[in-house]
Order: structure tokens, then sequence, then C-alpha cells
């Protein structure tokens, strides 16, 4: 009989493996959820998505921040949703059913429409829900967004790809130099009009937070996903400063943010950060993707206990690879085919949800990798 190969690999950095050997791991010992940007990277995350929040930790009660940027705050938006394990699914059946077909006669679907089937997709999901994620009696939602400053405070047909030169040139140079190009805006929840205090602390990038309510949600979670030159920047949310909102990936691709600073993963608070990620590499900012060096853990990490696939049971998926935003370009219009394979790749990655309820339930700590 065939073995199957482990999906799951557990990587933790140092005070979050003092606190395994110590404590174990359980669903009270857990303070924030990071969720990264990525795009059709994080379908592969459902099944994780759904037994965490859908199972586990309902067996504890202390607060719980989420954080997330793109399809990560979507995310974590539908896990304040009641019965977010049906949410998940329906999360995951939309996602895949997306298509973003170009007018007849246009090679390229113009970032106008995409925004508008997005704002749509959006309001068919939350739609008569936002109060569910704004006063969920546990989970304090935090949503990031880039807001452009200087040329990239208004997005115009030149202004939007010189400003990113100027801030992939000076990211480049020193990540806290991104702010004077873009700005983190985190849109959190909170109680009377009062934003809950942030889970980390700035880590020497510009940071503003701004009270998520029920006029600036939907703007919000479409800002926080609106890729520059894919969708269009919204303009001007809510309560928020006037501007230009873009992804919050740009700022914070996989949320590398400083957890400890803020006390929210204490070792006083003997809090953890369990973050379901597919991959072990936490990645600062969109634009430190080709930027090696920057890949590595930091103390900002040290609480963090990082799910991950194996690369080698990746390397199984269709195309040996997780779903990304390319396949809707290699598929074209074949969408059969594409939601076919991001389907099997779905399916699959029960295993990964399987493996860490066994391992909950025995944990090896010869599994848990330096993160």
């Amino acid at each position: 009989m065939t073995s199957v190969s482990p999906a799951l690999r557990i990587y933790a950095g140092p005070k979050a493996l003092a606190h395994l050997r110590q404590h174990g791991l359980a669903p009270e010992h857990v303070r924030v959820i990071p969720a990264a940007a990525g795009g059709p990277k994080g379908l592969i995350l459902g099944p994780l998505d759904r037994f965490i929040f859908g199972h586990w930790l309902s067996q504890s009660h202390q607060p719980v921040d989420l954080v997330g940027a793109s399809i990560g705050a979507w995310r974590m938006a539908t896990a304040c949703l009641d019965n977010p394990e049906q949410a998940f699914e329906r999360l995951e059946r939309d996602y895949i059913a997306q298509r973003f077909d170009p007018p007849a006669g246009q090679k390229r679907t113009p970032a106008s429409l995409v925004s508008e089937r997005f704002a749509q997709s959006l309001q068919d999901f939350y739609g008569g829900r936002i109060s569910e994620v704004l006063y969920h009696p546990r989970y304090r939602l935090h949503v990031v967004a880039s807001r452009g400053q200087h040329m990239l405070a208004r997005e115009s047909r030149w202004r939007t790809p010189l400003g990113y030169l100027g801030a992939f040139a000076a990211n480049a140079m020193h990540r806290p130099a991104l702010g004077r190009w873009l700005e983190r805006v985190v849109f959190s929840t909170g109680v009377d009009g009062v934003a809950h205090r942030l889970p980390f602390s700035a880590g020497g990038l510009r940071t503003r937070q701004v009270a998520l309510d029920e006029r600036n949600f939907m703007d919000a979670v479409r800002a926080s996903c609106s890729i520059p030159f894919v969708l269009q920047a919204v303009h001007d949310i809510a309560g928020a400063p006037r501007g230009a909102y873009w992804d919050g990936g740009i700022t914070d691709y996989h949320m590398h943010l400083d957890y400890a600073a803020s006390g929210a993963a204490s070792e006083s608070h003997g809090g953890i950060v369990l973050y379901p990620h597919f991959q072990k590499a936490v990645v600062p900012g969109w634009l430190d993707k080709g930027l090696r060096w920057r890949h590595r853990s930091s103390r900002f990490l040290d609480a963090m206990v990082v799910l991950a696939p194996d690369p080698a049971w990746v390397g199984q998926l269709p195309r040996g690879k997780l779903p990304d935003r390319h396949d809707f370009v290699d598929y074209g219009s074949d969408h059969d085919a594409r939601a076919a394979a991001w389907h099997a790749a779905t399916a699959a990655s029960r295993q990964l949800a399987d493996e860490f309820a066994q391992w909950l339930e025995r944990p090896d700590l010869s599994r848990v990798e330096q993160l």
C-alpha cells in the first residue's frame, strides 16, 4: 500500500517553540491570527480555516485579533460571520467561480470592469451581514490597505506607474522609506466608534488606524484587495483620510508585523500568533518579493507558529503548484479547466486540516521546525 506524503509542516519562532514545549498548543493560547495577501494561493487554506474557526477556536473564549490584507482580509472577515464553516465553503465556491472575460474585441479586461465585478461579489457575499463582522463577540478584525502619498495620492494613467516606480526604488533602499509613497492604513472593528488597539506596532512603516463601520466596510475590504493595474484604486473611503487606496499586500504582503512589541503576543499574555500560511517565508511587503534577504524571520515573529504546506506535497497538486493569479491568464477562456484544477487543489488541502487536527491530539515536537 502506498503511503500518503505528509502535507503539513509546522514552524515556530523561539518563544513559540518554548511555549509549545511547556504548554502544548490549545485554542485559548491564540491571541492573533494573520492572513496573507496572495490571491488564489489563499484557497489552499480553506480547510484549515474551516477547522480552526468552525471547530477548534470555538472551544475557547478569549478575544482574538484577526489581521489580513487582500484575500487575507476577505478570509478574516469571513471568519467573523455566523457559521464560519459554511461561510468559508461559500468563499471557496465564489472565488473559484470568478470570471473576468474581456469585453468583445478586447484582449484584456479593463481594471474598471474587474473592480465593478469584484464590488458586486462583495455585495453578494456580505450584503445584510456586515453587522455580524463588526460586532463579533470575540474576533477583532483589522483590514490592511495601502494609501497613496504624493504622486500616488490619486490614481491616473501616468502618475500611478511613475509613483509605483518611486515606491519600488525607495523600498529597495530602505523599507521604512516606502512610507513616503504608501502608508499602511488599518481599518479596525471596535466599540462605540473607537477602534480596537492594533495587535502590532508600526515597525518603522508609516501607519494610520481607522474605525471600521457600516459606512466603510465594503470599500475597505475592496481597497485591501485592489491590486494596482488589475483593479482600480478605491478613493476617499468614508471615515478615512482622502486619497487612493490599494491592496494592503503592497505594504504588508505576508503580515510580517511586530506582534511582540504590541503586547498582544507577549510572554505575560502567553499569547501565540497562529499563522495558517501557504509557505514558510513571511515576506514583509509585495515589493519585497524579489528581495530575498527580507524573506528571513525576525524577532517580530518570535511568538509565531506557522502552518504551511510541504513543498513536496505542493508539487503533487495540478501543474505542481498552488493556485495563483497567473492561472487566469494561462487558462484563458477555459474556465472549466481552471476551476477543475483549483477544486482539485482545495480538495487535496483537506489533508492540511486533518494533519493539524491529528497533531493537536498527539503533539509531536519533532515535527516543529525553526521559523
